[in-house]
C-alpha cells in the first residue's frame, strides 16, 4: 500500500518547491492530520524530520510573539534528560549533557528543569499525584526566575524516548503545566517525534494525557521509514496570529512538503488510523507488558519496566533495592546492543539514563504489526542477550 503510493506519486509529480506550488498528496496529508489532532490544533507545516519538525516549531513560537508586539519573550524552558533532535536550536532544547557537552560553547541559551521522572525523583511517601504537581511547579519557578514576559515557550516529550527510555509523566503533570503555560502567557510545544503517531496507542501520545499543546512535532513514525517526513502542527490562534500580522512563517527547506514524501505518510496514516492499528498497539502493547514484567519483575539487576503502548523501557541497576547504577565504565548498554544483536534482537540500548552519564536502560518500540507470538520470541530473545552480559 505505502510503496504502491509511493510510485503512483512519482509518475505524477516527483518534486515541486513549496514556495511556488501545492500537491494533492500534502493537502491530503495536512487535512488528515488536522482531522485526528487535539483540539485546537488547526494547521500543518510539512518537513523532513524531527530535528526540522522541532526547529520550526522554536522559530514559530518566536515569529508568534513577535507578531503580537511581545518581542522581549525569547527563553524556551525544557527538561534535563530530553531529547529534541541534533540541529543547534533543538540540541539547545535537549537536555542531555553528553550529546551537548562539546557543542556547548554555541548552543542557545535554553534553560532546563528536572523531568517528570517517577522512579527515581519520586520521593518515599510521595503519592504519583503529588509529586507530578511538585514536578510541574518546577516550570513556575523556572518562569518566575527568568521573568515571565521573557519565556516564549515550553518543550516536552509526552513520554520521553531516547535518554530516558519510555518515561511517561504521572497522572496530572501535564494538566498542571498547561494551566501554568496559561497563566504565564507560555506556548506548550509537545515534542511527539518519537512517541507520537500511534507508538503509545493513541495517535498524538497527548491524546493519552488530555492536554492541548500549543505546536506539536511529529516524525519517525508518520513516514514508517518509507520517505524522510515530519510535521509541525500548531494551533489556530498561532496560525491567525502571523497571517494577519506580517503574513508568512519566516522558515523554510528545500524539500518540505516534499509530494512523494507526503504520499508515502498519507498512506502510513491510512494504515495507523483506518486499518485498525491503533487497536493492535495497545492490545500488542499490554501482551509485550505482559510478558515483560513476568520475564523481568524480579530481575535483580532490572530496576524499572516503563512506557506506554509499544514504546517500553527497562532500566538497569546494580543494586535493585538501592537503585544504584552500574559504574559507566561497565558499558552495559553498549555491551547490551552487541549482545541483542547477537541474539537477533535490534533494539535500543542507551547510557546516561541519570544524568547523561551514570544509568543504562533499554528501549523496546516494536512494529505495529508483529504478530502475537513475536512478541514472547521478543522477550526471549532480550532475556537471552542480558543473561550474556552476566550482570
Amino acid at each position: 500500500m505505502v510503496t504502491q503510493a509511493i510510485r503512483d506519486q512519482l509518475d505524477q509529480v516527483a518534486f515541486a518547491h513549496s514556495g511556488f506550488f501545492t500537491s494533492a498528496p500534502a493537502e491530503a496529508l495536512a487535512d488528515k492530520l488536522i482531522a485526528h489532532a487535539p483540539a485546537g490544533i488547526e494547521r500543518a507545516y510539512l518537513v523532513s524530520g524531527g530535528s526540522e519538525a522541532v526547529e520550526a516549531a522554536i522559530k514559530l513560537a518566536r515569529q508568534y510573539y513577535v507578531e503580537i508586539g511581545q518581542p522581549d519573550r525569547t527563553r524556551v524552558i525544557a527538561r534535563r534528560q530530553s531529547y529534541h533532535g541534533n540541529t543547534i536550536g533543538a540540541l539547545s532544547a535537549g537536555g542531555n549533557a553528553w550529546r551537548r557537552e562539546q557543542f556547548g560553547p554555541i548552543l542557545l541559551g535554553m534553560t532546563h528543569i528536572a523531568p517528570c521522572y517517577a522512579y527515581r525523583l519520586r520521593e518515599a511517601g510521595e503519592s504519583a499525584l503529588a509529586y507530578g504537581q511538585r514536578a510541574a511547579d518546577e516550570l513556575e519557578a523556572e518562569i518566575l526566575r527568568l521573568g515571565p514576559d521573557t519565556v516564549m515557550a515550553f518543550i516536552a516529550e509526552p513520554v520521553v524516548g531516547a535518554t530516558l527510555g519510555a518515561v511517561p509523566a504521572v497522572e496530572g503533570y501535564f494538566e498542571r503545566i498547561r494551566r501554568i503555560c496559561d497563566r504565564y502567557g507560555v506556548l506548550l510545544i509537545l515534542d511527539e517525534v518519537m512517541c507520537g503517531m500511534g507508538r503509545t496507542g493513541a495517535l498524538f501520545a497527548s491524546d493519552t494525557e488530555a492536554v492541548r499543546p500549543d505546536i506539536l512535532t511529529i516524525a519517525k513514525g508518520l513516514g514508517a521509514g518509507y520517505q524522510p517526513v515530519g510535521a509541525m502542527l500548531c494551533s489556530g490562534e498561532i496560525y491567525d496570529a502571523v497571517v494577519q500580522g506580517s503574513g508568512f512563517f519566516q522558515h523554510g527547506h528545500t524539500y518540505m512538503g516534499h509530494p512523494v514524501a507526503a504520499a508515502a505518510a498519507l498512506a502510513v496514516l491510512g494504515r495507523i488510523v483506518d486499518d485498525g492499528l491503533l487497536a493492535r498497539v495497545e492490545h500488542l502493547g499490554a501482551l509485550l507488558r505482559a510478558q515483560l514484567d513476568a520475564a523481568f519483575g524480579q530481575h535483580p539487576h532490572v530496576g524499572d519496566i516503563r512506557g506506554r503502548g509499544l514504546f517500553v523501557g527497562l532500566e538497569f541497576v546494580q543494586d535493585i533495592d538501592r537503585k544504584t547504577p552500574f559504574d559507566p565504565d561497565e558499558k552495559v548498554a553498549a555491551r547490551l546492543k552487541a549482545a541483542a544483536m547477537e541474539a537477533g534482537l535490534v533494539c535500543y540500548p542507551m547510557a546516561g539514563t541519570i544524568d547523561g552519564k551514570q544509568g543504562d536502560h533499554v528501549l523496546l518500540a516494536p512494529p505495529f504489526v508483529m504478530e502475537d507470538a513475536q512478541v514472547e520470541e521478543l522477550v526471549t530473545r532480550l532475556s537471552e542477550a542480558i543473561n550474556r552480559l552476566n550482570l
